[in-house]
């Protein structure tokens, strides 16, 4: 499943195609994706400039010039590409060879600096959906959602304050959207062995009895934040499906230090560890038991 990186390297490979852009014409080539398509969402969107492209999580968010906004999750196969970028412009595909009955929906734009083209919105195994809002912060998806984990308000002090007397481990902590929102297995794991945290260590273990933050806290926030950065920088994680806006794969599984490597060395300077995976909510959860041991 896309997290974080994956969705916001979608986000910005879409918006200065499509931002400003008109949507003139919308065809769905079936009735549903995981759920049916929003009844109105032809009318809705024919017609409309896009103003905005956002993310918050997991989700983009396509603002329109009527007020309305698009909600999309890609699920685990969803993607978008464009068909063409004008006469200049190199095709930019999901894949070499799409698969015409994959292609879902279909808009036909035109952008005042690009001209016409196609968006194609792909999804082999329709585990994602789309969603429309007169107010997009009423959608259930986005409500109680934590805060962007790139975001100001995302810190060791607004994670205290969420693990304080919490007796689940900190890897199932941080995959809970209430405390952070966009992140998933992959990174989790990642950051916790940046910030060398076992991850079977109980949440509230890292809060002081007065509820401040440990100093172990500052290091996971910050953990956190330079990993989905160096992510980002690199267009995410490939594992299986993921394509960004421009049909290329992301390339942070070359970073992996613990995700996906049980039995190899672990990479930390001067560790002799080697990386061991448990399963913990049905997860797998990677790790190294010799330098993960902060609390």
């Amino acid at each position: 499943m896309p997290e974080l990186p994956e969705v916001e390297t979608v986000r910005r490979g879409l918006e200065p195609w499509i931002e400003g852009a008109t949507i003139e014409k919308v065809t769905l080539n079936r009735a549903n994706l995981r759920f049916p398509f929003p009844k109105d969402l032809q009318s809705a969107l024919e017609g409309q400039e896009i103003v905005s492209v956002g993310r918050r999580a997991k989700y983009l968010l396509i603002g329109l010039s009527n007020g309305k906004t698009l909600l999309s999750h890609l699920g685990m196969t969803g993607s978008y590409r464009f068909a063409e970028h004008g006469i200049d412009k190199p095709p930019r595909y999901y894949e070499v060879e799409p698969v015409p009955r994959h292609d879902h929906m279909v808009w036909d734009i035109s952008h005042p600096k690009h001209g016409k083209s196609h968006l194609i919105y792909a999804d082999p195994r329709r585990f994602g959906f789309v969603d429309l809002y007169d107010h997009v912060e009423d959608s259930p998806y986005l409500k109680g959602l934590g805060p962007e984990p790139l975001g100001n308000d995302f810190n060791a002090e607004e994670m205290a304050e969420k693990f304080k007397g919490k007796k689940t481990p900190i890897k199932a902590a941080l995959l809970d959207q209430r405390v952070v929102a966009g992140l998933g297995n992959i990174y989790v794991a990642e950051a916790l062995h940046r910030a060398h945290i076992l991850p079977t260590v109980l949440a509230g273990t890292l809060v002081t009895a007065g509820g401040q933050p440990k100093p172990v806290l500052e290091d996971l926030a910050h953990a956190v934040r330079q990993v989905l950065i160096e992510a980002i920088e690199v267009g995410g994680s490939t594992l299986r499906d993921f394509r960004n806006a421009e049909g290329g794969s992301g390339y942070f599984q070359h970073r992996f230090a613990v995700y996906d490597r049980e039995g190899e060395p672990c990479p930390t300077p001067m560790c002799t560890g080697t990386i061991e995976r448990i399963v913990q909510s049905g997860r797998s959860t990677f790790f190294c038991r010799v330098c993960q041991k902060k609390a």
